[in-house]
């Protein structure tokens, strides 16, 4: 357990795009259960096979294309990517993911409608662009993943204190 503390805390983080990762994905002499090819989400072998046996090292991914992460993020100059990041750890893959989120309300809605979200559904998170917004981004830690983490347990549903479950919350 302590050996993959040790891991994060004394090695830099890898940082590279999610577009450099797909190349190393391609050209490694790993067979992986799910196929690798730009614009398709990466899967737990993925991020494991890039920090464990690649870069040995926790990686930091940019750039994500804009299709596989949330309609709420902001679209890149390049149009197909977005400004994301995940930060990815040893044994459990991403630990934190984050963005900068789309400020303008009517590009806000226009990705909703691309990605097939009815505007009523979304009233209330539409409404904090209305009005106007800076620019700001934010990311989230995975409390269970950062528990299951630090003590080494091998699967996540052993550190889930209030266990969640479809149509358990209003929104």
């Amino acid at each position: 357990m302590l050996d993959k503390l040790k891991f994060v805390v004394e090695n830099k983080f890898q940082r590279l795009t999610y577009t450099e990762a797909i190349e190393v994905l391609k050209n490694a002499k790993k067979k992986f259960q799910f196929p690798v090819d730009w614009g398709t989400d990466l899967q737990s072998e993925h991020e494991r096979y890039l920090v464990e046996k690649h870069f040995k090292k926790p990686v930091i991914l940019t750039d994500y294309p804009e299709h596989i992460k949330a309609f709420y993020m902001k679209l890149s100059e390049d149009g197909k990517t977005v400004r994301a990041m995940d930060v990815l750890f040893p044994g459990i893959g991403e630990i934190i993911g984050g963005s900068q989120r789309e400020e303008d309300y009517e590009k806000l809605k226009k990705r909703a409608h691309q990605f097939g979200i009815e505007e009523e559904s979304i009233w209330w998170y539409l409404e904090t662009r209305q009005f106007g917004t800076c620019p700001h981004a934010g990311f989230g830690l995975g409390f269970e993943r950062l528990v299951l983490f630090v003590t080494g347990m091998s699967n996540i549903r052993d550190v889930i204190p209030f266990p969640r479950y479809p149509k358990s919350a209003e929104f």
